[in-house]
């Protein structure tokens, strides 16, 4: 009789101790699926040190996180005297995983007389090996004085940005041993910006093997509400997954538009913003047709939203055409030092888009008006500018480096509340829902695109929002502004019809 392996072994001593603490199979004896068996087979089968599983909600991935736990608390992968965490956003993520190992060590007598639940610090200790497991949260004021040989970051995807200060803490505390573990368990994060889509990209270039990747998600080209769709983002359906609660799900979001984002971010684990976006992808590439030159020839309304000195500087030209389409022309503007550091922190390549044209650069640290005054001019020498619409944040430094330059443009002020974006918006998306736009798929407007999220007042009036958007949408508040523009002729135009 050969040897067990270390993976088999795992696996046999998480079917021999641990219950199903709920749900469909409380009480009985645990039963690892296939999927479940293969992603411990893979981890335990050779040196891992991070594990990243990610699907649906409601297949147990909490559950599957606490047979770790208990794995590394008391079972055969505990090493004596070591400290072992569990981390989440919120206090009450961090307290149902502790809750659920809580209940399978209670449903087992021989593990509930070896272990000690100390549930007001929610931590469990096994006085005979030494090993103390504790449950942290983000929203808590913890000290990480601890050195942890085993790590479970509970629904990383909830961190919005590249960055997480609990989770930078842990991972570089686990520095002291010779083999620490880290295993992330979560549904896919809303954007390509947010630490665990940065960490799912790294880990699919298979750079360092040590990373192991588990990922279910349903393709975005595909239908979202078949059956067959779902099954590619949950593999307990039809299992312990309950396939019709699944289905009454994706009825909901297919009746009401409002509920898709939630649906395809946390049941078929897509990137999708749960926020209000303003614009679908599949809208945005609708209008991906490239800009027309006649469309500028009978004058042109310019959107100009200025942002930081040091960030980006959108400039949107928009031209209507004879059938009433419109097209669009972008300039976007950025300081050239430091550029590259800031690519890494967008995490978007302002360096190659500056090499490939579709970004201006300008000497130093900030933006250089004088470049974007210049361009108005320019511009206004070929098209001619009907109109320039602005938000008035920095514009006086803008209109400075006009009167210097005896450069005299029809210079419109436009709020950026509800009043004034609302109807902007309103325009904007009619255009883009009928069609009627041409962006040309530039990659910086299709980037601020991607990122703009609308904040609603009482009313249902719209604007959009920097401060809960994952990433630059300076490009998109340009655009909006040309639009009200236009929508504001049409409005005059069919006034005097009717006169």
């Amino acid at each position: 009789m050969g040897t067990i392996s270390r993976a088999d072994r795992n696996i046999a001593w998480i079917e021999r101790n641990c219950f199903i603490p709920e749900g469909k199979f409380v009480g009985q004896r645990v039963k690892l699926r296939p999927w479940q068996k293969k992603i411990l087979k893979s981890i335990y089968g050779s040196p891992t040190r991070t594990a990243i599983i990610s699907y649906g909600r409601k297949n147990a991935k909490t559950t599957l996180a606490g047979f770790l736990c208990l794995l590394h608390t008391c079972g055969p992968e505990a090493v004596r005297n070591s400290q072992l965490i569990s981390a989440a956003q919120s206090r009450d993520q961090a307290a149902l995983l502790f809750a659920l190992m809580a209940k399978m060590i209670r449903m087992n007598p021989e593990m509930d007389g070896a272990l000690l639940i100390r549930d007001s610090v929610k931590q469990i200790l096994c006085p005979e090996i030494g090993t103390v497991y504790t449950a942290v949260s983000a929203d808590a004021k913890t000290k990480f004085g601890a050195s942890p040989v085993f790590v479970v970051h509970d629904e990383l995807g909830q961190v919005v940005g590249p960055r997480s200060a609990l989770y930078e803490a842990l991972e570089t505390a686990q520095g002291a041993h010779e083999e620490p573990m880290s295993v992330i368990i979560s549904t896919q994060a809303p954007t390509d910006a947010d630490l665990l889509s940065v960490l799912i990209d790294d880990a699919k270039t298979q750079a360092d093997p040590r990373i192991k990747l588990f990922l279910w998600t349903a393709d975005e080209d595909l239908d979202p509400f078949k059956v067959s769709t779902i099954k590619k983002s949950n593999p307990a359906y039809g299992d312990f997954l309950n396939a019709d609660e699944v289905k009454t799900q994706a009825a909901n979001a297919k009746r009401m538009p409002s509920r898709e984002a939630d649906y395809r971010n946390l049941i078929l684990n897509q990137r999708v913003n749960r926020n209000d976006p303003f614009v679908s992808q599949g809208v945005w590439k609708e209008n991906g047709l490239s800009p027309r030159n006649e469309d500028f020839e009978s004058g042109v309304v310019v959107g100009l939203d200025l942002s930081e000195r040091n960030d980006l500087t959108a400039l949107i030209v928009t031209g209507k055409g004879v059938d009433g389409n419109t097209s669009v022309q972008c300039h976007f503007y950025a300081p050239e030092e430091g550029i590259k550091d800031r690519a890494v922190k967008d995490r978007v390549p302002y360096d190659l888009w500056a090499d490939q044209g579709y970004l201006y650069t300008t000497p130093g640290q900030t933006v250089d008006y004088e470049f974007v005054a210049h361009k108005l001019a320019e511009i206004d020498r070929v098209y001619g500018i009907k109109a320039l619409k602005f938000d008035r944040w920095r514009m006086k430094y803008l209109r400075k480096e006009l009167e210097r330059l005896e450069i005299d443009l029809p210079l419109v002020d436009h709020g950026q509340g509800y009043v004034s974006m609302a109807p902007a918006l309103d325009a904007l998306e009619a255009d883009l829902l009928n069609k009627r736009l041409r962006h040309g798929n530039h990659p910086v407007l299709t980037w601020n695109a991607a990122n703009a999220v609308v904040e609603r007042d009482a009313a249902g009036n719209r604007k959009l929002n920097k401060a809960k958007s994952t990433g630059r949408i300076d490009g998109m508040v340009a655009l909006a502004m040309t639009r009200d523009e236009f929508e504001e002729e049409q409005d005059f135009d069919s006034w005097l019809v009717s006169a």
